[in-house]
């Protein structure tokens, strides 16, 4: 956990850089650091047991449905 806490802040590094925010970065790197953190992920998943794929689309279930919720009915 504390290897992807530390991947998170390269990136966050490396996305500024890539905003203009800060020097340094470039898409290889960007490329890197994205990779890892996903690694981190997937490991930490199958650690605990989590069926990521299921916790994904049912995450994106109730974000798109209180999406939904807060859009002004449609004129149809």
């Amino acid at each position: 956990m504390l290897g992807f806490v530390g991947d998170v802040g390269d990136l966050a590094k490396l996305v500024m850089a890539e905003e203009g925010a800060r020097p340094g970065g470039g898409r290889a790197a960007l490329e890197h650091e994205l990779a890892d953190c996903l690694w981190s992920v997937l490991v930490l998943a199958h650690r605990y047991g989590v069926d990521l794929d299921h916790a994904f689309r049912r995450t994106m279930d109730e974000l798109d449905t209180s999406i939904r919720a807060q859009l002004p009915p449609s004129a149809e």
